[in-house]
């Protein structure tokens, strides 16, 4: 038995473990027993302000750390008297689904894309993802450690994983992808073969390329130039209609057309939004322009980068109208309106989901009898790129952009620009729009030491050779 008279808040504030955009992200040695279950029985504590917590469910992806981590959380809440149901390895959506329908917390033991050194929690409400205020109150709960007994897990159910897959397979009627032949990556992706169910209940002959029992970090905003030739020889050689993947815990879509080109997460978001006749969008300040030109929706709002922002959005949008949805630069979809069509029902999901933007592309390429590039091809010319500096310390990116904001002729300097710089947003990070209309965005992750640079441009070349120029300055920068 372990026993604690520090806490939560102590224990958490020692281990260095802070929430980034997307949950509690920290290195893998610093998520103990002790901390996983600190954090569990803050959030616990957060939730019992307002909610009657009796059951939890509890997911993880597949790092080899999150089993462990997973039965630390089991145990804590179990301290707690409060029975945990465990669905195992899953998407995050796919947990988060089967949660809010039957209105309990849950938890979900993932890094994501994350280097394979690091990883994390991700916490939702009975009624959706946590808040910012729910944040600080998990940070701050203060609460007694109970007496801990040894990590255990519980029985794993697949009750999530049906249920997930029902949402699909009821909503596109039909098989509406026979005929097509879809390669799917699946790395060590938490929902790599759910996905190859769904996509064969709905009449696609799958491919399945790249399983891997090792992790593989995959980031969907900073798709590596291996996986980009890799797609395209996939195309190729299997002759596909497109190639689908997620990142680690399946909440962001990495979509290829024909040709095997990894297209652009927001962009897929936009025509996801767009073809499920959304009216008003809520997306992040990094998202392509695109998604105002096309003039297919009522009101766009640009947030922060991170879905607690994105949903605070979306829920000030739905006063004002019914068909409301979000999605970020990474592609991942969130839905806040339930939509309904010729007697089919889609529930609302307020939280990012990969397959919903990508089935639903693959469809009405598929229904409109024509290549999944076609789609893109129909959109305003904008085109964006990013990358990342690894390793490259929060502070100094702070304090770069700091610099560059009060003087924006320091930061046309600094990465060797031709144009001037017209306009500084800085709702996330520094985005500077330089008079040429190119639009270059820097921010430091909130996840791991490393600064991102999103480019726009009209012409994707143009995007990928300004976001080279961004990279080889900044890699040689010093304060």
């Amino acid at each position: 038995m372990l026993n604690s008279v520090r806490s939560t808040t102590v224990i958490i504030d020692e281990s260095g473990i802070a929430f980034g955009t997307s949950g509690a992200r920290g290195l893998v040695e610093q998520f103990s027993d002790e901390v996983c279950a600190a954090f569990t029985v803050a959030f616990i504590t957060a939730m019992q302000a307002s909610f009657n917590v009796e059951r939890i469910a509890l997911g993880m992806d597949r790092r080899p750390s999150s089993p462990a981590m997973a039965a630390a959380c089991t145990s804590a809440a179990r301290a707690l008297g409060v029975k945990v149901d465990d669905y195992g390895v899953l998407p995050t959506p796919a947990l988060a689904l089967q949660a809010m329908a039957e209105s309990i917390p849950c938890i979900m033991i993932t890094g994501s894309h994350i280097p394979f050194d690091r990883n994390g929690i991700k916490f939702y409400r009975p009624d959706g993802e946590i808040t910012k205020a729910d944040e600080t109150a998990i940070l701050k709960a203060q609460a007694a450690m109970p007496s801990l007994p040894a990590p255990e897990r519980s029985a794993v159910s697949e009750a999530a994983n049906q249920a997930y897959s029902t949402r699909f397979t009821s909503w596109f009627s039909g098989q509406p992808l026979k005929d097509w032949r879809i390669g799917l990556y699946q790395h060590s992706a938490s929902g790599r073969d759910l996905s190859a169910h769904i996509l064969s209940e709905l009449g696609a002959d799958v491919v399945v390329l790249g399983r891997s029992e090792a992790f593989v970090p995959v980031d969907t905003e900073a798709v590596s130039e291996e996986d980009q030739a890799q797609g395209r020889a996939w195309a190729k050689q299997h002759k596909l209609h497109a190639l689908f993947s997620t990142d680690g815990d399946g909440d962001r879509p990495l979509l290829g057309d024909e040709t095997g080109t990894w297209q652009r997460g927001d962009i897929v978001g936009l025509l996801c939004a767009r073809a499920l006749n959304i009216e008003a969008l809520a997306v992040p300040v990094s998202c392509n322009t695109a998604i105002e030109t096309c003039g297919a929706f009522q009101a766009v709002e640009r947030t922060r980068i991170g879905s607690p922002y994105v949903l605070e959005s979306m829920a000030s949008l739905t006063k004002r109208f019914e068909r409301v949805a979000g999605f970020e630069a990474n592609g991942g979809f969130l839905l806040a309106s339930t939509l309904e069509k010729e007697g089919r029902r889609l529930t609302a999901l307020p939280t990012r989901d990969a397959l919903l933007p990508a089935l639903t592309l693959m469809v009405v390429a598929a229904e409109r009898g024509i290549a999944l590039s076609r789609l893109f091809a129909e959109l305003p010319a904008r085109y964006t790129a990013s990358d990342r500096l690894k390793s490259f310390p929060t502070e100094k990116s702070h304090a770069l952009l700091t610099k560059w904001e009060a003087s924006p002729e320091l930061l046309q300097q600094a990465l060797g620009l031709d144009a001037s710089i017209v306009h500084i947003d800085n709702t996330d990070g520094l985005r500077a729009t330089l008079e040429n209309g190119d639009i270059i965005h820097l921010r430091p992750s909130g996840n791991a030491p490393e600064l991102r640079c999103y480019c726009e441009s009209d012409e994707q070349n143009k995007a990928l050779s300004l976001v080279q120029q961004c990279m080889n300055a900044l890699a040689t920068l010093t304060l």
